[in-house]
């Protein structure tokens, strides 16, 4: 007799791997068209999609894993030269400050492409494991790198793209960072060109 209970977990494990996999293609399919003018609103959708993805963890009681340690899927992904493509992208825009915390508010800076990759590796991790079968082992990876890393950065990437966005469309001037809002405009403006 099959077990409802493990029916949910897998069809449920199935929902976040189809869209870590989307992210991760994604990630990759900008990195290697290096387009500076579609990369941002690329981003900007993949991050909202995969941060969907992470509140749906979120949500979710907590996940245990089969056994007391994590079973060897093999090596991690080599993410360097996907950070070093998306740094060289986003450019002048790549570095941005966050607050890390809002209940203890201390401004941080970091860079997108570092924070993308980031991501990346946590997501790509837990899909090794579902890979194997392991779902329980992937859901409770995926939660708990969402909780104590990835939901983090995810949210403060979005933040930043978002503002990339907000400056471009809103033409707003900052008088501290124009060197980045002028770098964001004249790459979004490559965007809107082609597509016109």
């Amino acid at each position: 007799m099959t077990n409802p209970r493990s029916n949910e977990l897998e069809e449920f494990a199935g929902q976040i791997c189809d869209q870590v996999e989307s992210f991760l293609v994604a990630l990759k399919a900008v990195a290697q068209e290096a387009d500076a003018g579609r990369a941002i609103s690329l981003l900007l959708l993949e991050v909202s999609q995969i941060s969907l993805a992470g509140a749906r963890l979120g949500a979710q009681v907590d996940f245990h894993p089969g056994g007391e340690y994590q079973p060897d899927v093999g090596p991690e992904a080599d993410i360097d030269e996907l950070r070093l493509r998306l740094a060289d992208i986003l450019g002048p825009i790549d570095t941005y400050s966050f607050v890390f915390d809002p209940y203890v508010p201390e401004v941080v800076e970091s860079q997108l492409s570092d924070d993308l990759t980031s991501i990346a590796s946590d997501l790509e991790n837990g899909l090794r494991h579902y890979s194997y079968g392991n779902y329980a082992e992937a859901l409770w990876w995926w939660q708990f790198s969402y909780v104590s890393s990835w939901g983090n950065l995810a949210g403060a990437a979005l933040n930043a793209l978002w503002s990339v966005v907000h400056h471009d469309r809103l033409d707003t001037d900052f008088t501290s960072e124009e060197a980045q809002v002028a770098a964001a405009n004249e790459m979004l403006g490559v965007a809107v060109q082609s597509h016109s």
